[in-house]
């Protein structure tokens, strides 16, 4: 990789931090923190030591001449400015005033700077920034405000909001947004538009800001006040970015801007663990940065420190199948451990039953629960190994998100199956029946009475349709309440099913998949929950004992949060992207079959696919010592069926034979006949099969 010229700015004063660079750093790190004057683009594979770089880059700054002050540190997080700022301080002793450095994330950064100049931009200096819940209260007015044509149900305050959030971080117009990344709510495009419109309306009016404003008004400072630019562009001399590649359009640009004419800018992160792009992170600004700035220099950090050789063998052969990367080979620093183990089962049970007995197995040889992860692509790929963990009272925890049976999308659809096992239960019904636009607690309480006052036995559906119970309905919740009532007649009349699994479907055909689509947006993957619940269900022959044994699980489950979790001895449960940036001596990672890892969704698009391979990579190493990967052969019966799954891709054009970078988990009787029947006894390209 290149390197260019170290340029010392003509400073006597500048201070002497006595560091020994060449003593504290690798020879990849050395060569990075040394670079001149930028643009430098360093290039940091995973457990690299991208935060040690840095800082040392850092402090590699000030002892140029490079001022606290004139130093621009951007992160993703405050954390990790207060950690690196902490280590440059360690670095740099008494000699330097740290503090004066601007060191945050791009919003604390933009916050800081619009104080100074609100003014030319219009602003009260004393203008206020939102929070979440006071930007989700003003969205509320701003939907009020409205008055709707159309008899759809209007989505949630927040997805307007996050329909707002993205179009801002993409540069984009709203109403493309609208279109691209939220087509379930093109019917109702107009009003939706109105309520963005009237809420940017209302901030500017109130001298408001949100977090998203912070990056938009600071945009609109660089570019349309060339006054102001030269200053801020003359006061930093040097701009740092930590995890670049999880930048989006405007954080992309806004770093284009601050480093200005002289382009002394260093920006650190790895493409290969761009994963982000549902979010808003844009690829390009990484994979691109040679061509913004031709003549940069860069530097790739490959020594890895977390893992052991045979995993890095792993993911160093499944990420050189990506065409668009800065090609790269991790090393390992730490001696020869075990091979990968690659675990086929016959099903979703299977998987769960072989991820608990190995991780009692572990702890019994010493490994605490800490230590131990389980990954996955979507939260639903959990649902049968929740069961298992708490069935076995091993404890755990679900990292940024609750159990799946405590989700309120999971809820709604067990109470509908609730009041079809038990007309009497009030809370499932009172839940079910807010779910009707108009219905809010009082309605509910209302209907409830007047159900309950019909004479004894009365059907459900029936009840329902009763003229004493509908006075209570307000006219706007009329065509909701009606088709709710025709859902409840098809789930409880003459020849309905009794089976679990076809309830969840006809609660989803009845209106339910139509409200997720209008509430939630499709990256939280809630139909896909149910979907998921619906596959569970199958193995319960009635509604009754499959509610008992949901009921049983949680409870337990809520004892056990009061037991070990709260202690802190819990096992991680997480999804592959929450999991990045973090590091466990074993991991599990599952449900890698085709459609699940890859997501079919994900893969449409030759891009897409790269970006579930890097996620695929970013799952492999997060492990230290061991990594278990883990799939089911089958889903459970359907109509007395098996429906088979096909390994992942990932694991499909991984070599075979001596040149497999795993060990093979020996399947039992029954996993090895499922590989048969799916006729997968022989191998796939480039390899023995690896169920084998």
């Amino acid at each position: 990789m290149a390197t260019r010229t170290d340029t010392l700015r003509a400073d006597p004063a500048r201070p002497s931090l006595r560091i020994d660079y060449a003593a504290l750093l690798n020879e990849e790190q050395l060569r990075a923190v040394e670079a001149g004057e930028g643009p430098v683009l360093v290039i940091a594979g995973a457990g690299s030591g991208k935060t040690r770089t840095l800082t040392f880059r850092v402090a590699r700054q000030l002892e140029r001449g490079v001022p606290p002050e004139g130093i621009l540190l951007l992160t993703f997080t405050n954390k990790a400015a207060r950690e690196m700022t902490r280590r440059v301080e360690e670095l740099a002793g008494a000699s330097v005033d740290v503090r004066r450095m601007l060191g945050g994330t791009f919003h604390h950064a933009a916050h800081v700077l619009l104080r100074q100049y609100a003014a030319v931009l219009g602003f009260s200096t004393n203008f206020t920034v939102l929070d979440r819940e006071d930007a989700r209260d003003l969205m509320v007015t701003c939907i009020a405000e409205r008055r709707l044509k159309s008899d759809k149900r209007f989505p949630r305050p927040d997805l307007v909001l996050d329909l707002v959030s993205l179009a801002a971080n993409l540069q984009e117009p709203v109403s493309h947004v609208l279109m691209d990344r939220r087509p379930q709510l093109l019917p109702l495009a107009p009003e939706v538009l109105a309520a963005a419109a009237r809420y940017q309306q209302r901030k500017a009016q109130m001298h408001l800001m949100d977090f998203d404003d912070l990056l938009v008004h600071l945009k609109r400072l660089l570019t349309h006040h060339p006054d102001v630019r030269q200053a801020i562009t003359e006061r930093f001399q040097c701009v740092l970015v930590d995890e670049y590649q999880d930048t989006n359009r405007l954080q992309g640009d806004l770093v284009d801007l601050l480093a200005g004419e002289r382009k002394d800018l260093t920006v650190v992160g790895d493409d290969c663990q761009s994963i982000y792009s549902f979010r808003g992170a844009d690829f390009s600004n990484i994979i691109g940065f040679p061509q913004r700035y031709p003549g940069c220099s860069v530097h790739s950090l490959t020594r890895n420190y977390r893992s052991t050789p045979e995993i890095l063998r792993l993911a160093n052969t499944s990420i050189a199948l990506n065409t668009n990367q800065f090609p790269k080979v991790l090393t390992a620093a730490r001696p020869a451990g075990v091979k990968p183990l690659l675990v086929p089962t016959l099903d979703a049970a299977g998987q769960a039953t072989f991820v608990a007995e190995r991780v009692l197995a572990l702890r019994e040889q010493g490994m605490s629960l800490e230590a131990m992860a389980v990954l996955y692509r979507a939260h639903s790929h959990s649902l049968e190994l929740q069961l298992e963990l708490t069935r076995r009272g091993i404890p755990f925890r679900v990292r940024s998100g609750v159990r799946f049976f405590e989700q309120s999308h999971i809820k709604d659809v067990l109470a509908h199956l609730r009041v079809v096992n038990n007309p009497g239960d009030e809370l499932a019904f009172k839940r079910v029946i807010r779910r009707v636009p108009g219905v809010g607690p009082a309605t509910a309480e209302h209907l409830w009475t007047a159900l309950r006052a019909l004479p004894e036995g009365t059907p459900l559906a029936e009840g329902l349709a009763h003229a004493d119970v509908q006075a209570h309905l307000p006219r706007k919740s009329r065509k909701g309440f009606q088709a709710f009532a025709d859902l409840m007649g098809r789930l409880t009349g003459p020849g309905a099913s009794n089976a679990p699994e076809r309830l969840i479907d006809g609660v989803l055909a009845g209106g339910y998949a139509e409200f997720l689509k209008a509430e939630f947006s499709e990256e939280e993957h809630r139909e896909e929950d149910v979907r998921q619940l619906a596959e569970f269900a199958r193995r319960f022959e009635d509604v009754a004992r499959f509610l008992s044994e949901i009921a049983l699980v949680a409870e337990f489950a809520a004892g056990e949060a009061l037991g070990e979790e709260a202690s802190g001895a819990v096992l991680t449960l997480s999804t592959v992207h929450q999991a990045k940036g973090l590091e466990w001596r074993a991991v599990f990672v599952l449900w890698l079959a085709d459609g699940r890892f890859p997501l079919s969704l994900a893969t449409r698009l030759p891009e897409e696919e790269e970006e579930e391979r890097r996620l695929f990579y970013v799952a492999l190493t997060r492990a230290r010592d061991a990594l278990a990967l883990v799939y089911p052969l089958s889903v459970l019966p359907r109509d007395g069926e098996r429906i088979l799954l096909r390994p992942s891709r990932f694991l499909l054009e991984l070599p075979g034979g001596e040149e497999a970078p795993f060990d093979r988990h020996a399947p039992s009787a029954l996993e090895a006949e499922a590989g048969v029947v799916m006729g997968r006894d022989g191998p796939p390209p480039g390899g023995t099969d690896p169920a084998d």
